[in-house]
């Protein structure tokens, strides 16, 4: 198992860049973000003090980058094994629950490491997003300690990440995804930039064994997928 080392800021830009000056282990973590980001660039807001923002440094070795790729994916496995509620896996890198946000993940490749960004929504979530965000405490009915589901996040990404790293995007890592795959079966609508302005649509067929979402016959590799009524 990884022997994380937290280092904790009450405001940070960003725990990504925070990040940048750390080493395999290291675990950079803030109250809040004044610039906190997903993919896409797209903004990640969060109510200081109410929420985990934090970023995992891991160490790569000779990974290839078809390999890192499929590592947003197993990070949101482990985010979601490790949570109290039966969430789902939104391709490539979110986590929800029924049809609502509640985690993120943003991996940036950085030498001869990752480094693993996670947003998640505690306690609260930004009111201009009630329609499609919600929160732990929301599911659960009652206040969570941020740090608790901290540390229950990191012991389970040691564990998915030492899988992945030795066994790849196997067969058995694949099997848990798809159990909390939320768009395989239904119709989507796949942009792959913001500015794509004729999207792939087709009914999801699951996650390939290269990490790229099967849609009416044709691989994905980036993109936002929306389900329609639901965005």
């Amino acid at each position: 198992m990884i022997k994380w080392k937290i280092h904790h800021k009450k405001e940070s830009v960003s725990t990504n860049l925070d990040a940048l000056a750390g080493k395999s282990g290291d675990v950079f973590t803030a109250d809040y973000q004044s610039a906190g980001r997903g993919r896409l660039d797209h903004k990640w807001e969060s109510v200081k003090g109410e929420n985990l923002m934090m970023s995992a440094v891991v160490a790569l070795e000779e990974a290839s980058p078809e390999k890192v790729a499929t590592l947003p994916l197993v990070a949101g496995a482990a985010i979601a094994e490790a949570l109290k509620v039966d969430s789902s896996l939104k391709w490539p890198n979110d986590v929800w629950y029924k049809n609502k946000k509640l985690a993120g993940v943003l991996c940036e490749r950085r030498g001869d490491n990752v480094i693993i960004g996670i947003g998640l929504n505690v306690n609260a979530y930004p009111i201009a997003l009630k329609d499609r965000s919600t929160s732990l405490e929301e599911i659960l009915g009652e206040r969570q300690s941020v740090i608790e589901i901290r540390d229950a996040i990191l012991a389970s990404l040691s564990s998915f990440y030492q899988a992945w790293l030795i066994r790849g995007f196997d067969e058995h890592l694949r099997a848990i995804i798809a159990k909390r795959d939320y768009l395989r079966g239904k119709t989507v609508s796949v942009r792959q930039t913001d500015d794509d302005s004729e999207p792939i649509e087709g009914v999801c067929e699951g996650i390939a064994e290269d990490g790229s979402l099967l849609v009416g016959g044709k691989r994905i590799y980036a993109g936002e997928a929306h389900i329609e009524g639901v965005r």
